[in-house]
């Protein structure tokens, strides 16, 4: 009987370890994000996997209609998060977790995927080439994505990749090829337009990279980071008029971006707007009360008062 008893108590030790693990990656942090397409339209159905480095456990969840997953109670620390639906390409991120502070929303863009649907192999390379480019290796991800291409010609949009290694590389011209190779195939593709814009940039042709911009339609960029990146550079050719429209929208569209605020209070700044300034730096205040920006915002609001 004794041996029987034991027996019970040492599979309930292994039953309560291994709850125990499954549940390691539980904390008192909290995380969202939303998932769209390349019209910035939410996606429902996302699979998404968040993985604890620390906890070496994880969990799945679901984007509702809206393009929405959530994940509470979670520990901080590292964190590796995928991003798949059929259909669609995957994308992969790493990204800290503070377990205390307010973490800000994720939005993750999935470029949809035209013709035969992915299989299982195509997703695990594009996975391992996304994991390359987070670490940086660049000429072994163009690699990777290169190959992709050669087994499967229709995956057109793995350009993209190709393209955004090179531009880490600093090789404009390649990434501008690559880009404009999406482009052949979708010629309306937003985010192509404007890397190769950001291409120019990069050159120092500012000229040619608005010309790329602009033939983005400002009504259909339903992208935050895209009008936002537009702005910016509107902002620093001090087109300030033009750089107000996007960061509006961008806010329009996600009101708690809180970059997108800030550089909209700086336009404001800049016109000498001042009344205009403090309201939105007072609605930046709100998203981010406690950060080192924060205190700088307040200096803003305190000075701008005296000029009223």
């Amino acid at each position: 009987m004794r041996i029987k008893r034991t027996g019970l108590i040492v599979l309930g030790m292994l039953i309560t370890f291994s709850l125990l693990q499954a549940q390691s990656w539980k904390g008192l942090g909290r995380l969202k994000g939303v998932v769209v397409d390349q019209d910035g339209q939410p996606i429902e159905g996302v699979k998404v996997k968040l993985y604890s480095a620390r906890g070496q456990s994880g969990f799945e969840v679901t984007t509702d209609a809206n393009g929405e997953w959530f994940a509470n109670y979670i520990r901080g620390g590292g964190w590796d998060i995928d991003f798949e639906k059929t259909g669609y390409m995957p994308e992969k991120l790493s990204t800290n977790i503070p377990e205390i502070t307010k973490n800000p929303p994720i939005r993750i863009q999935l470029q949809k995927v035209e013709g035969p649907l992915l299989s299982d192999e195509v997703k695990a390379e594009l996975s391992e080439g996304n994991k390359l480019f987070e670490e940086k290796n660049y000429e072994v991800a163009i690699a990777a994505y290169q190959d992709i291409l050669v087994k499967n010609p229709d995956l057109t949009i793995v350009n993209l990749n190709i393209g955004n290694c090179y531009f880490e590389l600093q090789k404009y011209d390649l990434a501008e090829e690559a880009y404009k190779k999406v482009l052949e195939k979708d010629p309306k593709n937003a985010e192509a337009m404007l890397l190769i814009g950001n291409c120019y940039s990069n050159r120092g042709d500012n000229d040619k990279a608005m010309e790329w911009y602009g033939q983005i339609e400002f009504e259909k960029i339903r992208d935050q980071m895209v009008l936002f990146n537009i702005g910016s550079k509107f902002h620093g050719q001090s087109k300030f008029d033009e750089a107000l429209k996007y960061y509006r929208q961008a806010v329009e569209i996600q009101p708690d971006f809180t970059d997108a605020i800030y550089q909209l209070g700086l336009t404001h700044l800049a016109m000498s707007s001042y009344k205009e300034a403090i309201g939105v730096f007072e609605e930046y205040l709100k998203y981010d009360p406690d950060s080192e920006r924060a205190g700088q915002v307040k200096g803003f609001i305190e000075f701008l008062k005296t000029k009223i």
